[in-house]
């Protein structure tokens, strides 16, 4: 399943906000199912992104009768549909095309080295965070808060509300950090209080995420996550009656189970390992093969003989052209940050290698991939 960025997705979930709130850049298309006009009949607007509520979990599970009493449509995330290409897409208004950063793992021409973008640490032995000053270009020069003509806030976890990737992309806004999930909802309430001011809220839910990678998408640890989600969500919806605001929840990605069986490790590959420029890149569902012109037929031929049931192998500059990241003109380092090669894993498959230093991890829910589990994510909107 390919992302939309023609109405019909995340990306254009953004653009609406970004209308409603003041934003004289109307080069792509806002949301068809939730006008930038109706959003801006309000005087605050707040966007809830849920990581991990895919549209597969709201339809199948019964501990979340509030949310799925308010979707009001179903959106695809944008790809790879995975956390740091999305949450970028909703912090900078732009693709993954324009903004660059294409999965968890990124090789950065720019100074050599493949970085897990959220937390700004390499690969490997050397995984230490980069020097600050090595930050500099690397990311979307303009964040969406700084587009606005409004007064702009961001709620995320206290963990991660301080650090370097949040401190960048949330120029322009105010930030406030929470511990608990009834925190969270008082922080938002507290916020709508504003009688005068219009205000634009992001807030950012991760426990979902970080359960289903460990226990499964739809393991009783998961369920029970979303089902306080939703009942405390259905309680700040009583109590934000008369603020005169849009409340808008969605997600930034799904999830796909995948066993221990169903994983592809280069280590048990050699031979195509040998092929590689570099360690893989990207996610685990879509990851990025840098290969030499004279190693890539032998590269896809053993791609074709050994792991065609499980790989999709396609080229990254079609990807690129055909729009699967989002529409043109690229990012300047979109062609070296995707590869030559993108390797879009089947059914529930992941691939895998290692790197000396890193430490081994096991991840029962994945996504990143094209699956209809992993791109569909839900729109839950409430007018209050």
């Amino acid at each position: 399943m390919q992302a939309d960025y023609g109405g019909n997705g995340l990306f254009n979930l953004v653009r609406s906000i970004a209308l409603a709130c003041g934003c004289s850049d109307r080069s792509y298309p806002a949301l068809n199912a939730l006008s930038p006009e109706r959003l801006g009949e309000s005087r605050h607007i707040v966007l809830l992104l849920v990581d991990g509520l895919g549209q597969g979990t709201l339809e199948t599970s019964v501990r979340c009768p509030f949310l799925r009493r308010h979707a009001t449509t179903t959106l695809t995330s944008v790809f790879p549909s995975t956390t740091a290409s999305a949450i970028t897409t909703l912090m900078t208004g732009l693709p993954p095309s324009q903004h660059g950063l294409t999965g968890w793992h990124v090789y950065l021409e720019e100074i050599d080295r493949i970085l897990a973008v959220l937390p700004l640490t390499p690969r490997g032995k050397n995984g230490l965070p980069l020097a600050q000053e090595k930050l500099h270009g690397l990311f979307a020069g303009t964040t969406l808060f700084e587009q606005l003509d409004r007064e702009s806030w961001i709620i995320a976890p206290r963990m991660i509300s301080a650090s370097r990737f949040n401190a960048w992309h949330g120029r322009g806004a105010n930030t406030l950090a929470y511990a608990t999930l009834p925190e969270l909802f008082d922080l938002l309430a507290g916020l709508l209080e504003e009688p005068r001011t219009p205000r634009y809220i992001y807030a950012y839910f991760s426990d979902l995420d970080a359960v289903s990678h460990h226990f499964g998408s739809s393991s009783p640890q998961a369920e029970s996550v979303l089902a306080a989600f939703d009942a405390a969500f259905g309680r700040f919806i009583a109590g934000a009656q008369g603020c005169d605001a849009w409340i808008l929840a969605t997600a930034d990605h799904g999830f796909i189970d995948s066993p221990s069986d169903r994983v592809v490790s280069l280590d048990d590959h050699p031979q195509l390992a040998s092929l590689l420029v570099r360690p893989l890149s990207g996610e685990r569902r879509a990851a990025y093969a840098h290969v030499l012109p004279e190693n890539r037929p032998a590269f896809e031929h053993y791609i074709e003989m050994h792991l065609a049931h499980c790989i999709e192998l396609r080229a990254s500059a079609d990807l690129i052209r055909h729009g699967w990241f989002g529409p043109l003109p690229a990012h300047p380092g979109l062609h070296s940050r995707t590869g030559d090669y993108t390797l879009i894993m089947k059914d529930n498959w992941t691939v895998k290698d290692s790197v000396p230093g890193e430490k081994p991890y096991t991840l029962l829910g994945v996504h990143g991939g094209t699956s209809r589990a992993e791109m569909r994510i839900p729109l839950v909107a409430v007018r209050v």
